[in-house]
Parts: structure tokens; C-alpha cells; sequence
């Protein structure tokens, strides 16, 4: 079955997505990047509580909530703009009764402030990063997509919760629309071949990056 788009450019619609996911059908999964089992040395390091309360950013098709759950984060909320991957995966998921499915834009989340112990994106700002033109020189319009997103984020996540991205997208790329006066950042690469590369963002007192 044929699901890449005519262009890159598609992947950052919800008109590509909702036809994708409907062709592939509720038994189909997908996962971007990594799998959690690859992850999980990141998770046990940067997250070893694991009564928090998970936001999922763009789920998806992904087994990557599925997993973790079943690896004892049970509380998890994932999101996508996606009616039907949400219907599809609240079905898939049935049997696993703490974890939530919303149809939810990514930039502007339906969220109260500071509820979340961790924030995770898998390839989902990539999407909103798939654009024409000059990769040195992205357009406001992409900007300001990211920078909603990352917003979003910080402003769900408690003080010391994590923002945690992984991507293909080096840091020369991706640093400069992660960096936020609230956050740290941490860089990690992973893979052997081809390397992938996962951000993390911690959030932190306004005093403390005052004091910085």
C-alpha cells in the first residue's frame, strides 16, 4: 500500500493524514524513528517515576504509548488532529483502561497549565517542519508552528517535567526552536548507522533561569 504524499509537504496536513490512516485501517501500526524499546534507556534514565502523568504529542498509529504503558506509565493522554487514528487506536487500546485518547491540535492544547510530568514528540515536529524552500532559512509560518508547539508544551509541563523530542533532525537544525529561558536543554544521539537524536527539555523555576 502506497501512503507517501506527492510532497513532503503534506505530512504537516490533516488532509494526508486522515486519508493515510484511513487506508491503512485500525489493525495497522507505524512508529517514526524509534521504538520504546530503543528508548528505554532515555525513559529509565530521564523518567524513572512512573506514576506521572504522560502527554503523548501527535500519537498516531505509534505502539509507543502502548508499550510504556505496559511498562508501568499508565497514566498517558495522547493526542492527535486525527479523528479517525484516535478512533481507531481508542478501539486498539480498549484493554488499557487508564489511557486516554482527544482529537487535539498540538499548538494549541485543550490543557490545563502545568498538569503534565512529561511531554513526548516522536517525528511529530518534523512533520510541521516539511516545507519547501531553504532548511537554513524556514518561513515564519513554520516558525511560529514550532514555536506554538514547544509553547504548548512548556506550558502544560510541571516544574522539573520533561519535554522529551526525538528525530532525525540534527541540533544545527532543531536547538534553536527548543531553546526557552524555562527550559535546560540536553542533547543525546542514539543509533549506529544513522543517528537519531533526542532532546531534553526540563522545565525549570523562572528564578533559576534568572540566575542562570
Amino acid at each position: 500500500m502506497d501512503t507517501l504524499p506527492k510532497s513532503n509537504t503534506e505530512y504537516g496536513t490533516k488532509t494526508y493524514w486522515e486519508e493515510r490512516y484511513t487506508r491503512e485501517g485500525s489493525d495497522h501500526t507505524f512508529d517514526w524513528f524509534k521504538t520504546y524499546r530503543d528508548l528505554l534507556p532515555i525513559f529509565e534514565r530521564e523518567v524513572p517515576d512512573k506514576s506521572g502523568r504522560v502527554l503523548m504529542l501527535g500519537a498516531g498509529n505509534s505502539t509507543l504509548s502502548e508499550d510504556m504503558y505496559r511498562d508501568g506509565y499508565h497514566h498517558i493522554t495522547n493526542i492527535d488532529f486525527s479523528e479517525t487514528v484516535i478512533d481507531q487506536m481508542r478501539q486498539r487500546c480498549a484493554d488499557l483502561t487508564e489511557m486516554e485518547w482527544e482529537v487535539m491540535d498540538i499548538r494549541e492544547l485543550q490543557l490545563a497549565d502545568a498538569s503534565f510530568d512529561l511531554v513526548v514528540d516522536k517525528g511529530t515536529m518534523d512533520a510541521l517542519m516539511c516545507e519547501q524552500g531553504d532548511v537554513w532559512d524556514p518561513s515564519e509560518e513554520l516558525m511560529e508552528n514550532v514555536r506554538r508547539e514547544v509553547d504548548e508544551a512548556l506550558r502544560v509541563l510541571k516544574v522539573g517535567g520533561k519535554f522529551i523530542y526525538i528525530t532525525f533532525g540534527q541540533p544545527h537544525f532543531r536547538s534553536r526552536h527548543l531553546k526557552r529561558d524555562a527550559f535546560h536543554l540536553e542533547i543525546h544521539t542514539i543509533g549506529d548507522a544513522f543517528h537519531y537524536f533526542v532532546y531534553i527539555c526540563t522545565k525549570i523555576n523562572p528564578q533559576e533561569s534568572t540566575a542562570q
